[in-house]
């Protein structure tokens, strides 16, 4: 069974969480959220909160798949500002490993270098933080090897489901897919 982690601070943008969380879950992903503020709770950035599962400083998480990180301000920049996350992030990539980032949060994989001759995509306004990307104008969700990037809310689903099937295959995508009337 594959394993996710989904990173959030106040300000994270709740429907690319969760909706995010929820394919990963019905696709039978173990996924975790995850606290990087000292409170096992985040409050969106539409005022609502959610207990996350562990705290950043719970886990080393060099067992996961993926790292997740939803968009939503000022969210992002909280992420932007974790040295903890951002060495967890060279990490991943180092080994190899998933790293994805929806709406706003590509400017994290960005602004540290992590999107140097990839293709991605993010919510419009923040292409010039996709340092050394091949921004795919006009796209919603972009896959490309390791790095899976979206453009924003309402593509949350579609974001989602592109993650499970780089960790459970297209045929799990696609009965997902199925199973919430998606298709």
């Amino acid at each position: 069974m594959s394993k996710a982690y989904v990173f959030l601070a106040d300000g994270f943008e709740e429907v690319e969480a969760l909706a995010v969380v929820d394919v990963l879950r019905r696709g039978g992903v173990e996924t975790k959220l995850v606290s990087v503020m000292d409170s096992e709770f985040a409050t969106s950035s539409h005022k609502i909160t959610v207990k996350c599962d562990i705290g950043f400083s719970n886990s080393d998480f060099m067992d996961g798949d993926v790292l997740i990180l939803p968009g939503g301000m000022p969210g992002t920049n909280a992420l932007m500002a974790h040295g903890g996350l951002r060495e967890l992030l060279f990490a991943y990539r180092n080994e190899g490993k998933k790293l994805a980032a929806i709406c706003a949060a590509p400017s994290v994989l960005g602004m540290n270098g992590l999107l140097k001759d990839k293709r991605a995509i993010c919510f419009p306004g923040f292409e010039d933080k996709l340092l050394g990307a091949d921004v795919q104008y006009g796209r919603k969700v972009v896959v490309d090897g390791n790095i899976i990037t979206a453009k924003g809310m309402g593509v949350a689903t579609e974001f989602g489901l592109a993650v499970l099937a780089e960790l459970e295959g297209a045929e799990c995508a696609k009965k997902i897919a199925g199973a919430v009337q998606y298709l």
